[in-house]
């Protein structure tokens, strides 16, 4: 019988607790965390086999899994190095950073085989019990195991075959430039944006109430766990530093563009933008997790959104979120509709058009 010892049954840890056993219910994972409710709901569950909140457990285990935050991540390396652990184990991580993580894990013993990782998916949700078996379903796993024998890494990927991910191997500075400029760079800008936005609301009755569509589909990330990002962003600020400086000189272009009143200037900045863009897709990059969102017209009158969510359940259709629209910003649907993914999405418009409901589909 193989165990599995997972530390940190977050979002992460316990979508990768419920993919093991959707694949090998025989497998034996023990599980440790900070929090005991976390654990008590786990067991409950049955994601997990045994709870523990003691990392010594880790010592029976053919895989260990480490899915805290960065810096706790490296603490826990430097422990387990100093541990007597299974011969031939495989430990890995999750975590969002990775030069410093694989420095930490040269410490360990050469009995034991050292696996970076990095799923590219997560959720507005956290927390074990927003943790489901197809949250990695379709998205890049990065993998950086530098002078890894390929059949270490194969029982690994075999371990974690019902994720369904999209497995891509790296070094550690390519994962982090890559993740810096699409990831951590975004998040700055992004709760940026809302910290420059509130201020600049202080003073008015309506303020952050006004924020419509458009600002909240691009701030939507500021909503994130700040703890985690803090840990991030401390193992990456060398070369989240550098885009950032970038990003400013950008920034100061525009700036000029418009006191210059340059329209030729501006509008190639919005037609650059708009050209890369619209190159993004599934087709050419693989998925990365995203939102899909429908917007439907419903009336003022009790229980409008409850019938449309009791179609929506009886087609067994997954809705994790909804808002109710104030400002519409050239979307005519007053309730907006939050999917994971595309396939509920195109499901939820035909039985909502089918039941007589007027539903758009923002591009």
């Amino acid at each position: 019988m193989k165990t599995v010892f997972i530390n940190g049954l977050g979002l992460i840890g316990s979508s990768l607790a419920r993919a093991i056993k959707t694949a090998d219910p025989t497998i034996k994972i023990i599980a440790a965390d900070q929090d005991s409710t976390t654990l008590e709901f786990a067991l409950k569950k049955q994601i997990i086999d045994r709870a523990t909140n003691k990392l010594t457990a880790a010592q029976t285990a053919d895989f260990i899994i480490l899915a805290t935050p960065v810096t706790i991540i490296i603490q826990t390396l430097k422990q387990l190095a100093k541990m007597k652990l299974k011969p031939g184990v495989i430990i890995t991580d999750v975590g969002s950073t990775k030069t410093q993580v694989m420095t930490a894990a040269k410490s360990l013993s050469a009995n034991t085989t050292f696996i970076g990782g990095h799923p590219m998916a997560g959720s507005h949700k956290s927390g074990v019990t927003a943790g489901r078996t197809d949250l990695f379903e379709n998205a890049f796993y990065f993998l950086i195991a530098p002078a890894v024998d390929s059949c270490q890494i194969n029982r690994l990927k075999e371990l974690l075959r019902a994720t369904k991910v999209k497995w891509l191997e790296l070094s550690a500075v390519e994962h982090d430039y890559l993740v810096g400029q699409i990831s951590h760079l975004p998040h700055i800008i992004a709760a940026a944006l809302v910290n420059q936005t509130q201020r600049a609301f202080d003073h008015s009755a309506l303020g952050m109430r006004m924020a419509a569509g458009g600002f909240k589909s691009i701030t939507r990330i500021a909503s994130s766990d700040p703890q985690m990002w803090t840990a991030i962003l401390k193992t990456n600020r060398a070369v989240v530093a550098a885009q950032l400086t970038e990003y400013l000189q950008e920034l100061t272009m525009i700036k000029q563009q418009l006191l210059a009143a340059d329209q030729t200037a501006i509008y190639n900045f919005f037609a650059a933008a708009k050209t890369s863009r619209d190159q993004l897709g599934p087709e050419k990059v693989g998925r990365v997790p995203d939102f899909y969102d429908l917007f439907v017209n419903i009336p003022d009158q009790v229980g409008a959104i409850a019938q449309i969510t009791k179609i929506l359940a009886q087609a067994e259709i997954n809705l994790v979120n909804l808002h109710i629209l104030e400002i519409r910003e050239e979307i005519d649907g007053i309730l907006q509709l939050i999917f994971m993914s595309q396939m509920d999405q195109y499901q939820a418009k035909e039985i909502l058009i089918g039941n007589n409901y007027q539903v758009i589909q923002r591009k």
